[in-house]
């Protein structure tokens, strides 16, 4: 295959600059998003708090639940307490359910969560709420999925809502306007025996 030149190079990517611009500028609605992270591979609540971070970047308020790892200490939890104005950051998890193995007292925590995510949502000074492992919770059927889908469809116009977990049901797939699958390609926990490490999984 034959090089591009300099000059030719330069006339592809102007086309290429003009066809993006004409796409922008095309895009003028402005809304709050339902967003899912789900998927087997890594970096779910990763991508949903580095969205908070740049939320917060901006001066907007987020909001925060946690609904599994709650029993960690998190460098982010570390740093989010330095932005006591722009973030509130709640783990309210108990650690994994095979941990707790006590699915009552997990189904009440679960709820529990749930209402502040909901109070969250309902109060129009949080730009952007983030449910963490809430599609963890749908999966064990600790809340009605019904009962999300309706809280996400009446929620604020300009109100972000991300939430985060493997195996998102469908109906919430749905319901949501961003979805993003995280695949496994390697992972050092599995092939080499390495454990979780601070500054990476917490």
């Amino acid at each position: 295959m034959k090089a591009r030149s300099g000059a030719e190079h330069k006339a592809k990517m102007k086309k290429i600059q003009a066809a993006q611009a004409k796409k922008v500028a095309a895009k003028t609605v402005e809304k709050g998003l339902v967003i899912v992270h789900t998927g087997p591979g890594k970096g779910k609540t990763s991508a949903a708090l580095g969205m908070a971070v740049r939320a917060i970047g901006h001066g907007m308020k987020v909001g925060v639940i946690q609904f599994i790892k709650g029993a960690m200490t998190t460098g982010e939890k570390a740093v989010f307490d330095r932005f006591p104005d722009l973030i509130e950051f709640k783990p309210m998890g108990e650690g994994f359910t095979w941990d707790t193995q006590d699915r009552t007292r997990d189904i009440a925590v679960a709820r529990e969560a749930w209402d502040e995510v909901k109070r969250m949502i309902a109060d129009p000074d949080y730009a952007m709420v983030i449910a963490d492992e809430l599609n963890i919770v749908l999966r064990y059927d600790y809340l009605p999925v019904d009962d999300v889908v309706e809280a996400l469809g009446t929620k604020p116009h300009m109100t972000h809502v991300v939430i985060t977990g493997r195996n998102a049901p469908e109906a919430l797939i749905d319901a949501a306007d961003l979805v993003t699958e995280m695949a496994q390609v390697k992972h050092p926990f599995r092939e080499q025996n390495v454990k979780a490490q601070k500054g990476i999984e917490f």
